[in-house]
């Protein structure tokens, strides 16, 4: 058994001293999730707020956080963060304290430990990566190399002339955790403490999230590098950064080391014209290119207009008129599994039925509903995927021939016109209609039709008539990505530029296309000696007609 997990708090309640990281969500350790699933109060300081609570349980009590908006948080003192995890162990509760980093190393949390210490309130504390570590490794700054060389951590916003000028004399790798502001102050210290004006470093501020932005000089050249990046003063006020000095840091070795800066659609805000519960494999598979997926649902599922042929195709499942049932879409498995529930059937109803799904998450709508698919295609996931692996009808076989097709009010007729040729019976049941979405908010449709946006993904015709209808056509410097042929032609009937196809119709591999993409894109920067930008930030004054 995990002694960590283990506790009988009785009234006292427990709280849990809890390092959330530099910033990146997937740096919570596993500990750290258990404990957050457990907390009846989360107390997060502002900056962590965003990471940890996808991991707490719905309702917890979030006293450090505005009331009425949990997207939003508010400002505490340290006496207020002790005020509140003590209120709340008095009444018996499970309360996760979570601080940005390492709580040992990053945060002030050992007064509010002694607190609970001194009141007999027991405790634990869930390391976390330490911003001075885990930024470097997100920098591709190693801190130490095979010989083992020595590495000092300074505060620079709190360090003494004694600290100065030990740091100074020393030769071993400095980490400083300093603002952006400060970093050339920072530099003129350590060279008028004894470093050497031409010592490498590299400042990295937003370290290990998708705002990253490092810089190479060395203490002499910094400031006139951030001078000429142009990002002082920051607009956003002051901003943590951290410095790493020392020849580990120069800028030949960075360069072959930033894994992370060097992701190919990295800090690209991306479009993706579905909603979050379609998107979440999509959306995962762009994060991992370093991209920020934004979810803009352009169509809206309703019933159908005349439910009583659904109704019929339902009862007939349950009376045994149909040898197959295929699902082509999440929204189909969600309309029969609702009208299942409606006459108080699950699962089992499927029994002696053959189950055809198209595509993974359709797939995985089904298994959430406790049916396991009998078939799925094995290469293309769509209709024209399922039709090469349906078997054809045979009366010695089957003993019916029957198919129950539900599905959306527009959809094409191919799978139908397939399933026939195959000798089936098709029950063709409009299951739910696709309507257009409302408009996302203003904030949105500035930055799709301002060029806010990197990239968008048509994953069909119908999302970019949607797209364009609801929200405005796309600015023309960002990347149009179309899932085929017939997604690409609508895209330029309206006046889009299409820079990117799939070379299959998978939304997966139109993803890949996209990071394809962005790769070459930026070789081609860094071969022509620009700077590295990303198609937003390139935006001219004004804007240009498409071309077809």
């Amino acid at each position: 058994m995990n002694p960590t997990t283990d506790h009988s708090y009785g009234a006292h309640g427990h709280v849990t001293f809890l390092g959330a990281g530099p910033g990146d969500p997937g740096l919570l350790t596993l500990r750290a999730v258990e404990a957050l699933a457990q907390a009846d109060v989360l107390i997060a300081d502002p900056q962590v707020y965003d990471v940890v609570r996808a991991h707490v349980r719905a309702g917890v009590d979030t006293p450090l956080q505005t009331a009425g908006d949990d997207t939003s948080t508010a400002s505490a003192g340290a006496d207020d963060a002790v005020n509140l995890v003590m209120r709340a162990v008095r009444g018996g509760k499970r309360v996760v304290r979570a601080v940005a980093g390492d709580p040992g190393l990053d945060a002030d949390a050992a007064s509010e430990m002694l607190a609970c210490a001194s009141e007999g309130v027991t405790f634990e504390v869930v390391p976390g990566v330490a911003n001075a570590v885990g930024v470097p490794a997100y920098a591709g700054v190693p801190l130490r190399n095979g010989h083992g060389a020595d590495v000092r951590f300074l505060d620079a916003r709190t360090a003494d002339a004694q600290a100065w000028n030990e740091v100074g004399a020393s030769d071993a790798t400095l980490v400083v955790s300093t603002t952006l502001e400060a970093v050339a102050a920072t530099a003129a210290e350590l060279v008028t403490a004894g470093r050497k004006p031409d010592t490498p470093l590299t400042v990295t501020v937003d370290g290990t999230t998708t705002r990253q932005r490092t810089w190479t000089a060395t203490l002499g050249s910094i400031a006139q590098t951030l001078k000429a990046a142009k990002v002082l003063p920051a607009a956003n006020g002051s901003r943590p950064a951290i410095a790493v000095v020392g020849e580990l840091s120069a800028a030949a070795q960075r360069d072959r080391l930033a894994w992370f800066e060097s992701k190919p659609l990295f800090g690209w805000q991306v479009l993706v014209p579905r909603t979050k519960e379609q998107a979440a494999s999509l959306s995962d598979q762009l994060r991992s290119y370093g991209a920020v997926p934004s979810e803009v649902p352009t169509i809206a599922v309703e019933p159908p207009r005349t439910p009583q042929q659904m109704e019929r195709a339902v009862k007939g499942l349950v009376t045994g008129r149909y040898e197959w049932i295929a699902f082509t879409s999440v929204n189909a498995v969600k309309a029969v599994r609702e009208k299942f529930e409606e006459y108080g059937l699950d699962a089992r109803a499927f029994a002696g039925i053959k189950v055809a799904a198209v595509g993974e998450q359709t797939a995985k709508a089904l298994v959430d509903f406790g049916v396991k698919p009998d078939l799925v295609p094995s290469g293309e996931q769509s209709a024209a995927g399922l039709l090469e692996d349906w078997p054809p009808y045979d009366p010695v076989f089957d003993p019916i021939d029957r198919v129950f097709l539900p599905r959306a009010d527009i959809a094409t007729e191919t799978l139908v016109a397939g399933l026939i040729e195959l000798g089936w019976e098709v029950d063709d049941v409009t299951a739910y209609r696709t309507v257009r979405a409302s408009p996302p908010p203003a904030e949105t449709r500035e930055a799709i039709k301002g060029g806010g946006f990197d990239a968008v993904l048509f994953t069909s015709s119908s999302t970019v008539r949607n797209l364009v209808g609801i929200a405005g056509k796309p600015h023309n410097v960002t990347v149009i990505a179309c899932i085929g042929p017939a997604t690409a032609k609508t895209a330029e009937e309206h006046g889009l530029r299409v820079d990117v196809m799939a070379p299959e119709p998978s939304v997966h591999k139109l993803a890949e296309a996209l990071a394809e993409f962005g790769a070459r894109r930026r070789d081609a920067m860094l071969e022509a000696g620009e700077a590295v930008q990303r198609p937003s930030e390139k935006r001219p004054t004004r804007r240009r007609a498409r071309t077809s």
